[in-house]
């Protein structure tokens, strides 16, 4: 019988995935383990795996790989990002509140926001990094099928945000422009609507996962697109189906912030 691996289980704004830390338990074989685990009927039920580990580079603290309910891995996530700052935090694994993350998009910057008590992570801030809305790799343009007035925006992994009122076409829509010829890779896929009182209400179809309550990195990308399509300033809230992210894209360093909650759901065991 193979050894339990404990494990946590945690949200960002209803964007849940099982974490473990793998400086205590190994996990050979991720994308087996990712697609078992994520079943919402026969596993734990969650968006995917997150591994927390220790960082092979002295540029950062931690490390995080991340595998989607499908079994393939992300490059990036910012809703695990954040639950990652609150576990590390408050299971002691540090005392900083600044914490460099290593990803496969490059090191983010974790700013962790205390209570009073300065026991409890209240909400994390994490410098996402510069937006690209040409990448060769990511996006080949051009191809039929796609929609008018949509941009692509990468956040260290692609996004396709389209500005529509219909945003609960994203059942429909979303699985077929993930898989177009235009992303070699797949893409992620925004439906965004501005609302009256200037928020953004959007709904994500993951590369990987399907419909996700939240997307930290989609979020990101659908307030980039909205300040270069002038329909919104540099600062805008997103609202998605399981909560709201506060994005900040700063002209001083051209960086996109990116402020939320995270929060536990139960501690587990189970085979890997």
């Amino acid at each position: 019988m193979k050894g339990k691996v404990e494990f946590t289980k945690m949200h960002g704004a209803g964007n849940d995935y099982i974490y473990v830390n793998t400086l205590l338990y190994k996990i050979p074989n991720p994308e087996k383990t990712a697609i078992a685990w994520s079943d919402r009927h026969k596993g734990i039920g969650s968006d995917g795996l997150v591994l927390i580990g220790k960082s092979p580079v002295p540029e950062a603290d931690f490390s995080m790989r991340i595998f989607n309910a499908d079994g393939s891995e992300a490059m990036m996530c910012g809703n695990a990002s954040r639950c990652i700052g609150k576990y590390l935090y408050e299971r002691a694994l540090t005392t900083q509140t600044h914490i460099r993350l290593l990803t496969l998009s490059g090191v983010k910057k974790l700013e962790l926001h205390l209570d009073s008590s300065h026991t409890t992570v209240e909400s994390v801030t994490v410098d996402m990094g510069e937006p690209i809305f040409e990448d060769e790799r990511q996006f080949n343009p051009g191809k039929e099928g796609l929609m008018d007035g949509a941009l692509f925006v990468s956040m260290g992994n692609p996004h396709y945000v389209i500005f529509t009122d219909d945003i609960d076409q994203v059942s429909e829509t979303g699985p077929v422009l993930e898989c177009h010829p235009s992303f070699p890779q797949r893409c992620n896929i925004e439906f965004a609507r501005v609302e009256p009182d200037g928020s953004i209400r959007t709904r994500v179809w993951e590369r990987g996962s399907g419909i996700t309550m939240a997307c930290g990195t989609g979020a990101c990308a659908t307030a980039v697109a909205a300040c270069v399509t002038g329909k919104a300033g540099r600062k805008s809230s997103i609202i998605m189906d399981g909560g709201t992210l506060d994005i900040e894209w700063r002209e001083s360093d051209n960086h996109v912030y990116m402020t939320g909650p995270a929060a536990f759901v139960f501690d587990g065991e189970a085979e890997p």
